[in-house]
């Protein structure tokens, strides 16, 4: 065993793959509560140093992958203003990045719900292969908030520009057929086949045959918009979000 935690565990397979497993003790659901922050935080730090792991096959232990952040704790994280805030929001891009910047090909296997939290872990992945029950989306909007754990910067370049904030605005999750068209998913498979696909996806990066590196790369370049037509777009957007919304 690399890790184990009260909300992660990583264990060696064969091969040098190591299945990466959410699996949040003494709860029905994983989400993003400060137990689950910090047990990522150590296993993704035990995962780089070793040096036998070739790979990482990111799995859920539960029906659903992540439900989100823990909504619960935010009464208590808003109470302390807005330098905690910011340190807080930091710290969890933090210990994302360094998920997301391991030197090894990374496969989230989504086997259900992955929202808010859960889908921004997702994007920190390399490739995502989805089963076709599984329903994925950043509904934060609807607690007025945006996306905090980057789920912003990344599903812009995943998807693009006009897709995310699409996503974003409209708030409702999406079906695992849409998230493939939308180019946020990179497989979308039988529920029973998706460990096996992934398992698959996941040599193929280890043998060079998918571009692992090339996908995490696009999610470090800035955007490539021309500016006039950008501000013509997000002016266009900006109007129409007005209609449907409260003044």
């Amino acid at each position: 065993m690399i890790h184990s935690g009260p909300a992660i565990t990583v264990q060696m397979l064969n091969d040098g793959i190591a299945e990466f497993k959410f699996d949040l003790e003494n709860e029905s659901v994983n989400k993003f509560n400060r137990v689950t922050l910090d047990d990522l935080d150590a296993a993704v730090k035990a995962v780089k140093a070793n040096p036998e792991v070739k790979g990482l096959l990111v799995t859920s232990g539960k029906n659903f992958f992540i439900v989100g952040a823990d909504i619960t704790e935010f009464g208590d994280i808003f109470a302390h203003g807005s330098d905690y805030i910011k340190n807080w929001v930091m710290d969890i891009h933090r210990i994302f990045n360094s998920f997301e910047d391991l030197e090894i090909p990374k496969v989230v296997a989504i086997n259900g719900f992955a929202l808010g939290g859960g889908l921004e872990m997702c994007l920190t992945a390399d490739y995502r292969v989805m089963s076709d029950k599984a329903q994925i989306g950043l509904p934060e909007l609807t607690l007025g908030l945006i996306p905090g754990f980057g789920g912003v910067v990344r599903l812009a370049r995943v998807a693009g520009a006009p897709k995310a904030i699409e996503w974003i605005s409209t708030t409702h999750p999406r079906k695992a057929a849409q998230a493939l068209a939308d180019g946020v998913a990179d497989e979308v498979v039988a529920h029973d086949d998706l460990r096996e696909a992934a398992l698959t996806a996941l040599k193929k990066a280890i043998a060079g045959e998918i571009d692992w590196q090339a996908k995490r790369d696009i999610k470090l370049q800035a955007l490539k918009l021309d500016e006039a037509d950008a501000k013509a777009y997000f002016e266009g957007v900006r109007a129409e979000l007005a209609k449907s919304t409260n003044p």
